[in-house]
């Protein structure tokens, strides 16, 4: 995130421990869709957004999630440089209302750099729910600091939180504001062992003059911690190198010696100052949350004994995964076959409309543009609009973060992170996301290794083409009956667990060889199970994803349409350009179980997977136009017709799972990198492993079957 204080607005940052709600009170000041989930490290670079209070706009920014502000991670970089160097008018410290105590520790950090803080303790109605009881006014006075109490979720306490903020931020009348913060009591803070507050004392007076925006107590201390990446973003951010001060230099390596000589090594005094806040938040959680019933977890526990038991999670795991494809496959049948035939019906009024016009330019925007498009959103748009909000409802009930734990175990003996499991989820919505959300592992080394095979696991644009090949050739009959449902259902499991499998073992591969490195331990909350916001669910499924991958496939689908009737419809020689275009690509494509027409279709699918279906019916259509294969009957005899077998269907189903990642998420990757060596290696990486299987599976199928 860009630190930028130089526009006129005022801003409020928000900052928080993951999970607590933050981007869902962004969301209710701003009126924006950031998204959110029950689960932790979703905002991993910030959002900003606008907000009208009191007569005036606001600029509120939503920092990334953080246990600390000590920089171990991107998220807490990110979130200590913009609360150091940005001066924020105001903080607002968003805090769970069931697990106060360890959301204090941030609060006690952030208060040591700012005192303009307003504390929000979010989630009050389900800390009710397990009979938790807070004295927020209490809290205020043990920490200095306004407090005010919110629901998020159900809208309550926002108005509070921005009352709050704006006379912290001095926007208010400059009398009410000095009445205000003449009520409150002095603001304390963290005290240290005697040795590191002596050595701080020496420290301060060489510190006048340098970066006066942050206070000298918390600047000495973070000196005497010679944490590197602070002392980097010092320099970055504030001009300030502390080894062209050699009169500064001289007394913090005199300071060391003396502290090394007390018995604060580095490491025990990172530890003391760690612990200072860690006991401060101890103290005041125990002074003002009362738990009436003491096991108010036990519900959480219960439930988890199963999802992530053992021998129980796994299988668990998979049959969810197998109902969710199953609801997904069997509820899209009937209104993707309603949408064919509507989109058909309407063809024949186009066509009138456009009668008037030359016959080539019908015919291009007819039997080009217009049947692509709606093979496009007769095939996908049903699949997403079922298939996100499932996913969505998992996510709002905090299922995600238990399978990264249950398949952290399987990503350490790969030697990647568990962290990337999030990731793998999020990539079978849309592998750009996927490789975004990488950001939250930690490990470079790991995040390169999660981001190079996001692509493995099929996105949504890839699903319609598995599901319509298993239909037409691997189902008998291929209705949707009790048995042929079971079975597609099945198989497009196994396709799935496949790409997890090489995911694995990709992953394996790259830390064995180009990556090779210890695997690091994370800590993941696991977050409490929660009723899902079926309003949220809807927004974010339906309109945060399901029509952005729509539009995204339609903008691509109708230039791809386009280009595929002017190649059928103008000659080179004796034949047109498709056909010297799909005749070069036949060889290569008949080895791997294919022909050229499929490769073909792949290679124009780079701006978006949806389209390779769309592509290869038109090229196969007679008068190179898509043809009116409104149901799969007429789609596969149109594929027999043209040489398709079951080994055919297999190869290309097996290239669909295993091929370059599209182009949206090729530049993503180029943009988390900053490098094309390891954008090349994430496109061919994917490719090579399919081309590979398909070989096998041609070359096994002509031995021994065909």
């Amino acid at each position: 995130m860009a630190i930028d204080a130089g526009l006129s607005a005022p801003v409020i940052a928000l900052a928080g421990n993951p999970n607590v709600g933050k981007s869902t009170i962004f969301n209710s000041l701003t009126g924006m869709h950031q998204h959110t989930g029950n689960w932790p490290g979703k905002t991993v670079a910030g959002a900003e957004g606008r907000h009208f209070f009191g007569g005036r706009e606001w600029r509120i920014v939503d920092l990334p999630g953080t246990y600390s502000i000590s920089a171990h991670s991107v998220e807490e970089k990110i979130a200590r440089d913009y609360l150091c160097f940005a001066s924020p008018s105001a903080v607002i410290v968003v805090c769970d209302a069931t697990c106060l105590e360890r959301n204090l520790n941030l609060v006690l950090q952030i208060r040591e750099i700012t005192q303009n803080i307003v504390v929000c303790v979010n989630l009050l109605d389900e800390a009710a729910k397990k009979q938790i009881v807070l004295d927020l006014p209490q809290l205020s006075r043990l920490l200095g600091l306004p407090v005010v109490g919110a629901s998020a979720r159900a809208g309550r306490g926002i108005s509070e939180l921005m009352e709050q903020a704006a006379v912290l931020s001095q926007e208010t009348k400059e009398e009410e504001a000095k009445a205000e913060k003449a009520k409150r009591p002095l603001i304390p803070r963290l005290t240290y062992p005697k040795p590191i507050e002596k050595a701080i004392s020496r420290l301060l007076p060489f510190l006048d003059g340098l970066a006066p925006a942050l206070p000298r107590h918390w600047l000495a201390l973070q000196l005497l911690d010679k944490d590197g990446s602070f002392l980097e973003s010092l320099a970055t951010e504030a001009a300030l190198d502390i080894e062209a001060l050699p009169e500064l230099a001289r007394q913090l390596d005199l300071l060391h010696s003396q502290l090394a000589q007390a018995g604060y090594d580095s490491c025990r005094l990172r530890d003391e100052i760690t612990a200072a806040g860690v006991k401060e938040a101890e103290a005041i959680a125990a002074k003002v949350v009362r738990h009436i019933r003491e096991d108010s977890h036990r519900r959480d526990r219960l439930i988890d004994n199963w999802i992530t038991g053992r021998f129980t999670g796994m299988p668990l795991m998979l049959a969810l995964l197998a109902l969710v494809f199953w609801i997904t496959i069997v509820g899209a049948n009937y209104p993707s076959a309603a949408l064919s035939h509507l989109f058909f019906a309407l063809e024949n009024g186009l066509s009138r409309l456009l009668s008037g016009f030359p016959a080539w330019l019908s015919s291009l925007l007819v039997e080009g543009v217009y049947r692509t498009l709606t093979w496009v959103v007769s095939v996908m748009l049903p699949p997403m609009a079922i298939f996100f909000p499932l996913f969505t409802l998992l996510e709002d009930a905090g299922y995600l973060p238990r399978v990264a734990f249950n398949l952290d175990h399987y990503f350490q003996k790969c030697g990647a992170c568990g962290k990337q499991a999030l990731t793998m989820a999020m990539g079978f919505g849309c592998n750009a996301a996927g490789v975004i959300g990488c950001r939250i592992i930690d490990s470079p080394r790991e995040r390169l290794i999660a981001v190079l095979t996001n692509s493995l696991v099929p996105c949504n644009g890839r699903f319609p083409t598995l599901i319509a090949i298993i239909t037409m050739f691997f189902t008998v009959n291929f209705s949707m009956s009790a048995t042929g449902s079971l079975s597609l259902t099945i198989l497009l499991t196994a396709f799935i667990l496949l790409g997890i499998l090489m995911t694995f073992l990709s992953s394996a591969f790259l830390s064995h060889t180009l990556l090779k490195g210890i695997p690091s331990s994370f800590a993941l909350e696991l977050p409490p199970y929660r009723r899902p916001q079926f309003h949220q669910v809807i927004i974010r499924s339906v309109f945060d994803r399901t029509l952005f991958v729509l539009g995204r496939a339609l903008v691509a689908a109708a230039p791809a349409g386009l280009i595929i009737w002017l190649l059928a419809n103008i000659n080179a020689g004796s034949q047109t350009l498709l056909a010297h275009f799909t005749g070069f690509l036949d060889p290569a494509g008949r080895l791997m179980g294919l022909d050229g027409v499929i490769l073909m279709a792949f290679i124009l699918g780079f701006p978006a997977n949806e389209i390779v279906v769309p592509l290869i019916i038109m090229t196969y259509g007679a008068g190179a136009s898509l043809t009116d294969a409104d149901s799969l009957l007429a789609l596969k005899t149109l594929l027999l017709d043209n040489g398709w077998t079951w080994v055919t269907a297999l190869c290309a189903m097996v290239f669909c799972l295993f091929h370059f990642p599209c182009a949206t998420t090729f530049l993503t990757i180029k943009k988390e990198t900053q490098s094309w060596r390891w954008a090349l290696l994430a496109f061919f990486l994917p490719t090579a492993i399919g081309i590979c299987f398909c070989l096998l599976i041609n070359g096994f199928a002509h031995l021994f079957i065909l």
